[in-house]
């Protein structure tokens, strides 16, 4: 092969040619000296021939040269691209070329410039085997500049088994271009193998997508390839990899679920389509994957009555009943939607009461469903993780059979309430408060007052109303809610000495508020115990500190005045004075407006004005012109205008200036 060919052409020599032949003849083994040679002959436009019997000549003497087989090669392809590829001057260059891989099998620039030209010719087989011949001569470090084009060729033609293998090989050199492979293969109708290729991108924990893709998206793209495809993918278990996107991508459960029934249905298996609707419907957690997966299934029973009425040609009563089950199936389907996504929602939270109630209301007018609803309902519920008022259900469950003319059954409910280890005790109030009134409804109304007893008794073990260790039924005593209702009770169906007890009660455990107080003190009032109702007051009085007691001392004043008038007029200062001792500045006014008035109607004019003086320090500075007008007022009454003077002077000294003026 390193022989030179014989020259067809004599060499012909120019007078102008002498400079450069001499200087090859004297170093003949430098690369410039030829090359100029070879520059000279080209700029002088001298014929092909001439220009390669001086690069064989070149070559002959400097046979590993890259320069001169590059500049020489690429000269040859020069001139024969404006030729037919069948024309004798490729097979030439191709000689060329395979004479230079003798020597520069390791220069990768050549082994792709022959490869391209080999392209260009449409010698497919011949190429195929140079670009093998390349990965072999080359080290690793060159292959992918040889894939690069490698690919592009097997690309080229529609000879898919080809490409396949050429691919097969890329990717265990290069298994970050998987992906690529994966692309070909779809392209080319080879799904099976695709979906195979893809699983095994998956299972590598270590691939990286060049395309930037997370393992969500290569998933996604897994499960549409096998979904929509199930006559083309056999290799792997479709059903399998769905399954196990739905455990690993859960925020994706709906479409995943679509796509496993749609899998089905293009296969034709309609019916194992419909289990995987339904399993899905079962299992979903969120509305949003509820919906997408409901839609989708009453997409599909629709489709099919539409397939079954076109392929009806005559009727016939076989195909009418099919036609009649199916569209039964499909109206019993959208029924069950708003059940279907009540168990969605209890999925998600099973402890929320509101939710509960709401799939308990679907089913109205069915009383046997609604029983075993309230029923799964108070034992799935844990009260203290429940969303919601979680006495409401056991409340609500009660009514139902009291609705329904059950009391026996109600109270059953009510009793089995009152032992449930509420979160809050105001939870278990409720329930022995909805227990009293309804016995109240039916007129129960000594079972009503025995009830509130049992709620109101002393616990065994004495507790703090917010100390959380220790159960509700414990602290229930401490209830308000409870007490409230046992005193109304007791003050429209009990004695005077029952109802004067449950009050005092409830003014020993210190939980009363002023509203509980001054009804105590109206009801002995109204049974004309007034001292005892005085009494009341200011145990009230004592319980409670400001701005809290203003209501309790404005009552107690007021009525204390009304009884007594100037009978007990010491009395009364006294208790003006011990409410004042203590009294803001907000509440002073109205608490001094009526000291005066009782001076002014049963005691002495001077202690009025005494009153007011000290009324006109004590109030609010914005309230201060108001009182010192009243005090002028009220001096002019009763001592005339000359005493006004002295109120006046202290007026302008006290008040701003724009009060003053």
């Amino acid at each position: 092969v390193s022989k030179m060919p014989e020259v067809r052409q004599e060499i012909v020599f120019e007078d102008s040619d002498l400079p450069y032949e001499e200087e090859i003849l004297r170093h003949p083994f430098q690369v410039k000296c030829w090359m100029r040679y070879v520059e000279y002959k080209t700029a002088k436009k001298a014929v092909r021939g001439s220009i390669y019997i001086l690069f064989e000549r070149a070559l002959k003497e400097l046979p590993g040269s890259y320069k001169l087989w590059y500049n020489y090669l690429k000269l040859r392809r020069q001139h024969v691209r404006s030729k037919c590829i069948n024309h004798p001057s490729y097979d030439e260059v191709n000689n060329a070329f395979e004479r230079c891989l003798v020597f520069l099998h390791k220069m990768p620039r050549i082994w792709l410039d022959y490869c391209q030209f080999l392209m260009d010719q449409c010698k497919i087989t011949r190429t195929r085997h140079t670009f093998d011949r390349a990965l072999r001569a080359l080290p690793l470090t060159q292959h992918k500049r040889v894939w690069a084009l490698y690919l592009k060729f097997a690309r080229q033609y529609n000879l898919p088994e080809t490409a396949i293998r050429v691919y097969r090989r890329y990717v265990k050199l290069c298994p970050e271009d998987s992906e690529e492979f994966v692309e070909y293969l779809s392209s080319i109708g080879r799904l099976d193998e695709a979906a195979v290729k893809m699983m095994e991108i998956l299972n590598n924990e270590e691939f990286v997508s060049k395309q930037g893709k997370s393992k969500h998206q290569l998933w996604q793209d897994l499960c549409h390839l096998v979904s929509k495809n199930p006559d083309k993918v056999t290799s792997v278990n479709v059903d399998a990899i769905l399954r196990g996107g739905l455990r690993r991508f859960t925020d994706m459960a709906g479409q995943l679920w679509c796509l496993l029934s749609d899998y089905y249905i293009r296969a034709g298996h309609f019916e194992k389509a419909r289990d995987v609707y339904e399993e899905a419907i079962q299992t979903l957690t969120t509305v949003r994957d509820f919906g997408q997966v409901f839609d989708a299934y009453a997409q599909f029973e629709e489709s099919m009555i539409n397939s079954k009425m076109e392929s009806i040609s005559e009727s016939s009563k076989d195909e009418d009943l099919d036609l009649e089950l199916r569209l039964a199936r499909f109206e019993v389907l959208m029924d069950r939607r708003p059940l279907l996504l009540s168990s969605v929602l209890l999925r998600q939270n099973p402890h929320n009461v509101h939710e509960w109630q709401k799939r308990v209301a679907l089913f109205e007018g069915k009383p046997r469903e609604v029983i075993n609803m309230y029923t799964e309902a108070i034992q799935t519920v844990d009260v203290q993780q429940a969303v919601g008022k979680p006495h409401a259900l056991w409340v609500a469950f009660a009514k139902f059979y009291e609705e329904n003319g059950q009391i026996a059954e109600a109270c059953v409910v009510f009793e089995k309430a009152t032992k449930v280890k509420f979160r809050n005790v105001e939870d278990l109030a409720t329930v022995w408060c909805e227990y009293a009134e309804m016995e109240l409804r039916h007129d129960n109304f000594s079972r009503a007052l025995q009830l509130l007893q049992r709620a109101t008794a002393m616990p065994a073990h004495r507790a703090e109303y917010y100390d959380k260790s220790v159960p509700v039924q414990n602290r229930l005593y401490k209830s308000l809610r409870v007490w409230s209702m046992y005193a109304d009770l007791e003050e429209s169906l009990g004695s005077f000495e029952s109802t004067k007890a449950v009050y005092n009660r409830i003014i020993d455990l210190r939980i009363a508020t002023p509203q509980i107080v001054i009804n105590f003190g109206l009801f002995l009032e109204e049974n004309d115990y007034y001292e005892e109702a005085f009494k009341a007051y200011e145990r009230g009085v004592a319980l409670f500190k400001w701005p809290h007691v203003y209501d309790i001392w404005n009552t107690y004043l007021a009525k204390f005045i009304r009884r007594y008038g100037g009978r007990k007029l010491e009395r009364a200062r006294d208790l003006f004075e011990q409410c004042l001792e203590s009294c803001p500045a907000k509440f002073a006014k109205a608490i001094y407006l009526l000291y005066a008035k009782l001076e002014e109607d049963h005691g002495l004019a001077r202690h009025a004005m005494a009153i007011y003086e000290r009324a006109t320090k004590a109030v609010p500075l914005e309230e201060q012109f108001e009182m010192f007008t009243l005090y002028v007022k009220k001096a002019a009454d009763l001592f005339g205008v000359t005493h006004t003077r002295e109120i006046y002077e202290k007026a302008i000294e006290i008040l701003p200036d724009k009060g003053s003026r």
